[in-house]
């Protein structure tokens, strides 16, 4: 895969589609890779008549690492977030937003559909915010505006979230333990109506462990989402064609989440897919190929005869 020279990053990147068709920008979330968006999803989306583009996001997979930022202590972090003090993170999700618009500046793109999930879905809420001439619509998936007094992550989600691996996982001869542990986490936040076989999940990880890893990333970007701001204002400036999608079964960022960022967009239109856990199943995907094309023809539509 190609790399771009981004924000003073290297990007990691895929391209689907012809690039005369209107661009996609396909942001992941936290500690995903690229291929988050898996290859058939990305070639259907591309078919229907779009250049679909999926990245790595900085710190993971093969984009640039940022060790040189440290390490932040998880445990102290935490302790400080429930003493309500701030937290300081290596970098920001404005920093990534940035990224995003970089790469589109590399790759030629004046303007894209941005798309993102979870953590995705808050960098592309930035960037719709921030750079409202370079998008052509906005998608938010199971993902938040950041607003206190919504519900947070069921306790068994927030405990797959931090939970450590066990010791020496990461260690090569220790993979098939690396990949039991973390079946177990995305047991807790799959879809429970839309059931990913988990031969299929397990070839997932194990692509991804063979691609790249790099926890202390993971860590960076998880302190990125818990210093971020509220966007709520930011979202109340948004005026691009938004698409609001959530499942009803979400455990990590509830469904409340979702309604709350379709209520603070302006127009934006909310779907909250029933038995939609935190997690991109085949069935997930399914769905998504039905709503996705239809949100960015339209937009492209509206903003042809606008």
């Amino acid at each position: 895969m190609p790399q771009a020279s981004a924000n003073g990053l290297q990007i990691e990147y895929e391209q689907f589609g012809d690039a005369s068709d209107p661009a996609v920008m396909l942001i992941m979330g936290l500690g995903m890779q690229l291929i988050g968006w898996p290859d058939e999803f990305c070639q259907s989306l591309a078919g229907t008549g779009f250049r679909v583009i999926r990245f790595d996001n900085r710190d993971i997979g093969l984009s640039s690492y940022l060790d040189d930022l440290g390490a932040p202590s998880l445990p102290w972090n935490l302790l400080k977030r429930r003493m309500g003090l701030a937290i300081r993170a290596p970098y920001s999700l404005d920093d990534m937003a940035t990224d995003t618009l970089a790469l589109m500046d590399a790759l030629g793109i004046d303007a894209a559909h941005v798309a993102g999930v979870s953590m995705g879905g808050m960098i592309a809420q930035l960037v719709a915010a921030r750079a409202p001439q370079r998008v052509l619509s906005l998608t938010s998936i199971m993902s938040t505006s950041g607003a206190g007094g919504l519900p947070g992550p069921t306790r068994a989600a927030l405990a797959a979230l931090v939970r450590r691996p066990p010791r020496n996982a990461y260690a090569p001869d220790h993979r098939d333990t690396l990949i039991d542990w973390m079946m177990r986490n995305f047991a807790v936040i799959q879809s429970p109506g839309f059931p990913t076989p988990a031969e299929v999940q397990r070839a997932r990880l194990q692509r991804s462990l063979s691609r790249a890893i790099h926890p202390s990333g993971v860590l960076r970007q998880l302190f990125a989402v818990a210093a971020a701001p509220d966007r709520s204002p930011l979202l109340a400036s948004i005026e691009v064609p938004s698409l609001i999608i959530h499942g009803s079964h979400d455990p990590l960022i509830r469904p409340a989440c979702g309604r709350d960022c379709a209520a603070k967009i302006p127009s934006a239109r909310l779907v909250e897919i029933d038995g939609m856990g935190h997690d991109m199943a085949p069935g997930v995907c399914a769905r998504l190929l039905e709503l996705l094309p239809p949100h960015f023809h339209a937009a492209t539509v509206e903003l042809a005869t606008a």
